[in-house]
């Protein structure tokens, strides 16, 4: 796995799901949906992420191979930004809800479920407030940016990103006027577990550097050479 020092931009889902083809299948319908996501299989690599970098949100198993789900919500509510947190499980007691609720969670979604009925839940989550110290839209040029909608707007108009590109960009602008590193950008930009050819974060700047320009989004996407890259007004 691999991690950086991470922005507080609050953009990124963890998935803790230690079946294989389930785990495949829920990180495919959240990208479809442009969202980043850190799929991890065990409670240990789950407590390592979560105090490695911010979620959003955090989708949780209960039953894993190494101990109840429960056990991260107390740590990872002590985080900042909170991420809200899913308990997604075939464990559908009553007892069961009520301990997963009453240990923190925000919602308790009960295996087997319709991918609309995941992306709502999801949806549900993140329309809630992001408890953060800055504020909440950020500006550089003639772009705008809304963390908690993770929309971006040139001049008032909505820009559409691919998904790789609105990871790379929610990182820059929310460090606009300050170098990036590299390994922070790739970090954010590709999952954990993601191979990263030499060149591919090279390629999604590139292309995030020629939308912005065609749009005339009032800012300067320049390379640092040997350091990373930086996002500022121009």
């Amino acid at each position: 796995m691999r991690y950086a020092n991470a922005v507080n931009d609050g953009s990124r889902i963890l998935l803790v799901e230690d079946d294989p083809a389930l785990g495949r299948a829920l990180v495919c319908a959240l990208e479809q949906d442009r969202w980043p996501v850190d799929h991890v299989t065990s409670l240990a690599d789950a407590f390592e992420a979560v105090l490695q970098r911010p979620y959003r949100l955090i989708l949780l198993d209960r039953s894993l191979p190494d101990g109840d789900g429960v056990a991260l919500v107390a740590v990872a509510r002590s985080r900042t930004p909170r991420p809200s947190i899913i308990f997604v499980t075939a464990r559908d007691d009553v007892a069961d809800r009520i301990e997963g609720l009453d240990a923190g969670a925000d919602d308790y979604l009960v295996k087997p479920f319709s991918v609309a009925e995941l992306h709502a839940r999801v949806r549900a989550a993140c329309r809630r407030p992001i408890d953060r110290g800055d504020k909440t839209i950020i500006e550089s040029g003639r772009l705008t940016f809304d963390p908690v909608s993770r929309e971006v707007r040139v001049g008032g108009r909505p820009l559409p990103l691919p998904r790789r590109e609105l990871a790379l960009f929610a990182v820059l602008i929310c460090k606009a006027g300050r170098v990036v590193q590299r390994t922070h950008l790739e970090s954010e930009v590709y999952g954990l577990d993601e191979e990263v050819s030499g060149n591919a974060l090279e390629t999604q700047v590139s292309r995030l550097r020629r939308r912005l320009e065609m749009e005339d989004a009032g800012v300067d996407l320049r390379t640092i050479r040997g350091v990373g890259y930086m996002l500022r007004p121009c």
